[in-house]
């Protein structure tokens, strides 16, 4: 049996990126939820919102530890399975990674054990700082990765000598056409899906009539946050939209769906592509509505995929389907959004069981988003690993097929079986719910118990 090492190692990579990607989302914006409800009870004193801190603090900690040991497994696969890629690219991506380790990686490894474990044990603002030094730091590292891979899709500030890459302007280099629409995506993709598993447990909460106090915070706080996100969120998708349709006309082609070039082009709004014969069957769409979002321009020309020969068009498919369903999750989060920023000013968010029940139901489906998002950014790319210079099957490592099949299945049962406990574990600690502390905290005048605060839960519906 004849078993393609570029396809396997592809395979092996996507496989551990995408368990990768959904713990740095997570942690990105909890560690930022987290400074936020410390600075609250700083500033109120409700204990409430102590108890929330130390409950996502343990919540962060799993996720946190999870996305290292998942991201150091592919720093090795840039060996083991991409040596070309690592050789030729070198001067560039390997300064940028390191970057994000002296500046990122460093700051919340230094601070983290005083996040952790300094409760009770050092002055509130010390501990303070410490979470809002990590929620910086996660921000940090999310700015050099995505640095780093947003110069393979619009590479910039290099040369290439000796068949190497080699920069010569590190500026342009880490502020490449790309990053800084990829970078304002990923972020509030992060905040919009940590505010979808805030609210989502929150909701649970309230269905459940537990931790009335805490679950009213989780759902109003998650609400404003989509309120004011998601449409921002649509905005600058926008901008990335059309800072791809200029650098990567292909990747746009395939996520609309487009196979010929055209003016007045439609939004497609469902089809199956089929690549082989080059066309769309089943198509269903808007006329010119395609062209005015993509050009502004209601007979702006849109470029199909006619424009490039079939070897070298990206798995049209993949692309096109995973681009739907991040954008229909985003629809979606606007419309929870809205709806319960509309319910919250009627006062009635708290009351309505349909709208907790479908917040509930939502809690994952900001990570499928980001899963989406990336498949469409990594997918959109090929067949180039540095977007029209170096393409993914010239930078495979010279290794069997039988090798990296193997790997694959040791990398499908290891994370089964680690991050499975992982997951288990934190969705353990969710149900249980942040019960109160026994004593005070320690530090400083000791914060209002619930009654004072007017936390107390209110009497059963």
């Amino acid at each position: 049996m004849d078993l393609d090492p570029l396809l396997l190692s592809r395979i092996q990579f996507a496989f551990t990126v995408s368990f990768h990607i959904i713990f740095p989302s997570f942690t990105i914006g909890l560690a930022a939820w987290l400074a936020v409800v410390e600075g609250l009870w700083l500033y109120t004193g409700r204990r409430v919102y102590y108890e929330l801190a130390r409950f996502w603090t343990k919540i962060f900690a799993v996720s946190f530890a999870m996305g290292v040991v998942s991201g150091i497994v592919m720093s090795y696969e840039f060996g083991t399975n991409w040596s070309q890629f690592s050789n030729i690219a070198a001067p560039v991506i390997g300064p940028l990674l390191a970057y994000e380790v002296l500046t990122a990686f460093f700051l919340e490894a230094s601070f983290l054990g005083i996040m952790l474990f300094g409760w009770n044990r050092v002055p509130r603002g010390v501990h303070f700082a410490t979470t809002c030094i990590v929620a910086v730091g996660t921000t940090v590292s999310a700015f050099w990765i995505l640095s780093a891979n947003s110069w393979m899709q619009t590479p910039a500030g290099f040369a290439i000598e000796n068949g190497r890459f080699v920069p010569t302007d590190w500026f342009e280099l880490i502020f490449n056409p790309s990053f800084p629409y990829r970078f304002m995506h990923m972020v509030t993709a992060a905040f919009l899906s940590t505010g979808l598993v805030v609210g989502g447990v929150g909701a649970w909460y309230l269905l459940r009539r537990r931790n009335l106090p805490h679950g009213r915070i989780m759902v109003a706080m998650a609400v404003g946050l989509l309120a004011v996100l998601a449409p921002a969120q649509l905005i600058i998708g926008d901008m990335h939209g059309l800072n791809t349709m200029e650098h990567q006309p292909r990747k746009v082609a395939a996520m609309e769906g487009h196979w010929e070039t055209k003016t007045g082009a439609p939004l497609i709004l469902f089809a199956v592509p089929d690549q082989e014969a080059q066309t769309n069957h089943f198509e269903i769409g808007i006329p010119n509505l395609g062209s005015l979002i993509l050009t502004h321009e209601w007979n702006g020309e849109v470029h199909g995929l006619d424009q490039w020969a079939p070897e070298d068009q990206p798995n049209v498919p993949i692309v096109f389907y995973s681009f739907r369903v991040m954008v229909g999750i985003g629809l979606a989060m606007i419309a929870l959004g809205l709806t319960g920023a509309f319910l919250g000013l009627r006062r009635r968010l708290f009351e309505s069981r349909w709208f907790l029940t479908v917040q509930a139901l939502m809690t994952p489906l900001g990570f499928v988003a980001v899963l989406a998002g990336w498949f469409v950014t990594e997918v959109g790319r090929q067949p180039y690993i540095v977007y029209g210079l170096m393409r993914t099957s010239e930078a495979v490592s010279p290794v069997p097929g039988g090798s990296v099949l193997a790997t694959l299945i040791l990398f499908v049962v290891v994370y089964g079986i680690i991050f499975g406990a992982g997951m288990f574990y934190m969705f353990r600690l969710a149900k249980k719910g942040p019960e109160a502390d026994q004593g005070e905290p320690a530090h400083g005048t000791p914060a209002r118990p619930l009654s004072a605060a007017g936390d107390a839960a209110a009497p059963a519906e």
